[in-house]
């Protein structure tokens, strides 16, 4: 018997269930502009107006819930890169879409840390994954037109935006130490 004819039909989420999702994730959201992807998941769960339970039978961990509250902004991040690819500077494509990675996570704080770690393989397709995959697309466009040097990566790229990000977000001016200092890496990654 095949193994989608043993496997029930999952059944639609309750109109109260989905709420209590929804709330979840504007509260964790709140909290996150307000004090980092760190913040606690308890204060999560409070402002909701849920229970501790009912935060973590929707999400069992942290990263599920960054996931869930970063997911749609980085969707959009990912379709720009979908429209970079058809720039006709491969470079240029690359580092404009590294500078929109750079300033979502300067205004989302601690998306530049969630981006350096290494997301739970169990969780499928991950906010890590798909920017990893779109960016990935832009890179090697721009390998192949020799934009970049030959040892650059999309890994060394997200960590290097993820930590310029991360080294700014407390800055007054963030943004702009941001957006300064990755002028100064992207100019390091280009081929000489």
């Amino acid at each position: 018997m095949p193994k989608d004819a043993a496997t029930p039909p999952r059944r639609p989420m309750r109109a109260d269930a989905r709420r209590n999702l929804e709330r979840i994730v504007a509260a964790a959201g709140e909290l996150i502009a307000e004090h980092g992807a760190d913040a606690s998941l308890e204060e999560v769960a409070r402002r909701a107006g849920v229970g501790s339970a009912t935060l973590h039978r929707h999400f069992p961990s942290r990263q599920a819930l960054l996931e869930a509250v970063f997911k749609d902004r980085v969707e959009a991040l990912c379709a720009r890169a979908g429209d970079l690819l058809a720039e006709p500077d491969p470079g240029q494509a690359l580092s404009t879409w590294l500078r929109a990675v750079g300033a979502h996570a300067v205004a989302n704080r601690g998306l530049g840390t969630s981006l350096m770690r290494d997301a739970d393989p169990s969780l499928g397709e991950t906010c890590h994954d798909m920017i990893t995959s779109a960016g990935d697309a832009l890179l090697i466009r721009a390998r192949a037109a020799d934009a970049v040097r030959p040892e650059v990566t999309i890994t060394r790229l997200l960590k290097l935006v993820g930590a310029i990000a991360l080294a700014t977000e407390q800055d007054p001016d963030g943004a702009a130490e941001a957006e300064l200092l990755l002028a100064i890496a992207i100019d390091g990654v280009r081929t000489r």
